[in-house]
């Protein structure tokens, strides 16, 4: 499998099985699957709260000897409500003890977004604390120590604008390695991808298929169908493929990371299979004419009425 390496020369494979949205009751079946299949990769969050599901898959797998765990890449996420330099630690040790695991491999901050820690989803303004009260900084200097403790072998961030990722790196004694962000082809993220490259910081493709599977409720009305594109469909016919492996190959041929969940052992194969797809030079410029710098995950949920978030201070844009 193609990887991308870090700064110490660890090697994360470029592709991993997402677990958002995958239910209790399935995702341990998922995880033991993507495993057999050949996945040395799991991405994870708290808020997913599936981790413990997670990690009984995880440990089964070691214990039965399908995999050692130096061979796997675990990737999780520090919640919203646990930023602050007095958060950060028992946060990842949760995680660590729900995952059954000693260290990460990798550990990003999941939003650049602040709650109350008692809240777990914000409802209202109140909820909410401004970045200028507790800053990503704060934050990042408390993920700093778990990176010399063991605790964790990498950090990053998840969702950031170029412009906070850059005072990140201006700020940060452990500069962070990774940014996870929503990327396909009506959300190409060029500037955020030349950036990336020049600050040799890895990205990592979330929602890489269109999520069409989440919620209603963070569903916009009339909004595009990636997967059924008359250009992907027409790809991935020329390639004898699911429209979903093309968009999958497009992400490695990138060389982003990309995490598609499935709990469907079929499509779980499905997926893995796809970074053997090379799509032509042809076929990558078609896929770039698709940009529409369109957002599935807009992050609206947490411009609240009053709050001191909005779309606009969120992404920078």
């Amino acid at each position: 499998m193609k990887t991308l390496k870090f700064r110490n020369n660890d090697t994360m494979p470029i592709l991993g099985l997402g677990t958002w949205k995958s239910e209790k009751g399935a995702v341990y079946r998922a995880v033991r699957d993507a495993i057999e299949v050949g996945y040395r990769h799991i991405d994870c969050a708290a808020i997913y709260f599936n981790e413990k599901e997670i990690g009984n898959a995880l440990a089964d797998a070691f214990k039965d000897g399908d995999v050692k765990r130096e061979e796997m890449w675990i990737t999780s996420k520090l919640w919203c409500n646990s930023h602050g330099n007095q958060y950060v630690k028992p946060a990842l040790e949760k995680t660590l003890k729900d995952l059954q695991l000693d260290y990460l491999d990798l550990y990003l901050i999941h939003w650049p977004v602040v709650f109350k820690n008692h809240v777990v989803f914000p409802e209202k303004a109140d909820d909410l604390i401004c970045l200028s009260e507790v800053p990503i900084s704060l934050t990042w200097s408390a993920m700093e120590p778990c990176v010399e403790e063991g605790l964790t072998r990498h950090i990053g961030v998840s969702n950031f604008s170029i412009k906070k990722l850059d005072k990140l790196m201006k700020e940060s004694r452990i500069k962070p390695e990774m940014n996870q962000i929503e990327m396909h082809p009506f959300l190409q993220q060029e500037a955020m991808l030349a950036y990336s490259k020049k600050n040799h910081i890895h990205l990592t493709a979330y929602s890489p298929l269109g999520s069409g599977d989440r919620d209603s409720s963070i569903k916009g009305e009339d909004e595009p169908i990636l997967i059924g594109h008359p250009t992907i469909m027409e790809i991935a016919f020329n390639h004898q493929c699911t429209p979903a492996q093309v968009l999958i190959a497009w992400a490695v041929k990138r060389n982003t990371a990309v995490i598609p969940k499935s709990t469907n052992k079929g499509r779980i194969k499905e997926n893995f299979k796809a970074q053997f797809i090379n799509l032509t030079h042809e076929e990558m410029k078609q896929i770039a004419g698709l940009n529409l710098n369109f957002r599935y995950i807009d992050g609206s949920f947490f411009a609240l009425d009053g709050g001191t978030y909005t779309l606009e201070n969120l992404w920078d844009e």
